[in-house]
């Protein structure tokens, strides 16, 4: 499913028809953090010395760093050159004063990324590593609509991480998709069982996708049309 990335740019063609979900673990693209550090921003670099442990600058650099390689290759510009503004709750898109319209989301967990690339702007990918220690029945308790809740407390013990986290990169992914918090993470109902892949009730023409990326980890999509196609790329390989 996933496919190697071509080194010349003009043999990634997106489509309008298309989302092209890219991937990667940070811990391979550490030799190039010299170069990512030189490629962003000023105010990228001010975020990313905000960040107490050295682990999570270089992650940041590392997934801002190779966002700007990626859409470098669609926009046909050098990284460096890209201008992104910013949604009210932070969500990043192009600044439509230097770039023609192209959709993009990004997601980190740990040391893995993912990125959704498209013509359409309603676009959100979330993305969340099992955590044994995360009290996921108590989170689901809080955050969760009831039924929600109960399928998870009812579920067998060795499910229960893994419907959690894909209640919640549905969820996610849907908020980011619309630029909203997740102070409304229980305004948002999805339906899903251990065999079923997940299902969003809400208004519209939107379309859910879980896809699994990594090992133990769970990840979404949600996109504002149906009609859409996928296509998997690897960004290191």
């Amino acid at each position: 499913m996933w496919l190697k990335a071509p080194t010349d740019i003009t043999d990634i063609k997106l489509l309008p028809n298309e989302v092209h979900i890219w991937r990667e673990n940070l811990e391979n693209v550490k030799p190039s953090l010299e170069y990512f550090t030189q490629i962003l921003s000023e105010d990228e670099l001010g975020r990313a010395k905000r960040f107490h442990f050295e682990q999570h600058r270089q992650r940041f650099i590392a997934g801002r760093g190779i966002l700007r390689s990626i859409l470098g290759r669609y926009l046909n510009i050098e990284p460096s050159k890209i201008r992104f503004d910013y949604e009210p709750r932070g969500k990043p898109f192009l600044d439509r004063n230097y770039h023609r319209n192209l959709g993009f989301n990004l997601s980190h967990s740990q040391n893995f990324a993912l990125y959704a690339v498209t013509l359409n702007d309603s676009i959100g990918v979330d993305l969340e590593c099992f955590n044994s220690t995360t009290d996921v029945v108590s989170l689901a308790q809080r955050f969760f609509l009831p039924s929600e809740f109960a399928a998870i407390k009812s579920a067998p013990q060795e499910q229960q991480q893994q419907l959690f986290f894909r209640y919640w990169t549905c969820k996610e992914a849907y908020l980011k998709a619309t630029g909203t918090g997740l102070k409304d993470l229980q305004k948002v109902e999805i339906s899903l069982t251990p065999e079923q892949p997940a299902r969003l009730n809400v208004p519209g023409e939107w379309k859910l996708i879980e896809i699994k990326p990594f090992l133990n980890c769970a990840a979404a999509i949600a996109i504002s049309s149906r009609d859409l196609q996928l296509k998997y790329w690897d960004f290191g390989s």
